[in-house]
């Protein structure tokens, strides 16, 4: 006879999208671009949810995707699935970059790409201050509520400097860890547990 134990199952709490707040995808979401992902949320509305998956880079500079863009040292990470040809970014530079949203703390979403470009030009914004993605992830108006409620999604909360710094794979590990025992034991499973 077996103990029943809800291993695969989100914990209660908090568990209501918001802006600022990120997505963390349980371990066996098989989807391309959500397997093993954190997505940051920049809006959340009755009009439905818009975030960028903070850990797929990609090996390919933003120089090389936009024409006569100045050359900046970071690379592009695949934002989500949608509008997979356009770019986006955040960064940290509040309000000197004109039309940004404050999303959450010091992180700001969009802005005035002239004077993007033209402050990476004079030297003016180094790589932590901004990231760039190609596409998005989108969530119809309750999508997203309803993959909570099926446990697709982990919510929680991230320090800027995380959101803006680390950029690899491992930040999906390195996140579960530290929401308890539970979720970190997540991360020692197989990607595909068929397979073993």
């Amino acid at each position: 006879m077996g103990v029943d134990f809800d291993f695969f199952s989100i914990e209660p709490g908090d568990r209501e999208p918001k802006q600022g707040r990120v997505l963390i995808s349980e371990p066996f979401q098989g989807d391309t671009y959500f397997k093993r992902s954190i997505v940051f949320l920049t809006e959340h509305n009755e009009d439905g949810t818009v975030g960028f998956v903070l850990n797929k880079p990609v090996n390919i500079p933003v120089t090389e995707i936009l024409d006569d863009f100045p050359d900046i040292k970071t690379e592009v990470s695949i934002g989500g699935p949608v509008g997979i040809n356009t770019v986006h970014y955040i960064h940290t530079l509040g309000k000197i970059i004109p039309n940004s949203v404050n999303v959450y703390k010091e992180i700001y979403w969009g802005g005035d790409f002239n004077v993007i470009k033209d402050l990476i030009k004079s030297g003016g914004i180094n790589k932590n201050q901004i990231r760039f993605f190609m596409g998005y992830s989108g969530w119809r108006p309750k999508q997203l509520e309803n993959e909570i409620k099926g446990n697709s999604w982990v919510i929680t909360e991230m320090e800027p400097s995380v959101i803006m710094e680390n950029r690899g794979e491992d930040i999906w590990k390195e996140t579960l860890k530290k929401l308890g025992r539970k979720y970190k034991l997540w991360t020692n499973f197989p990607e595909n547990p068929g397979m073993n």
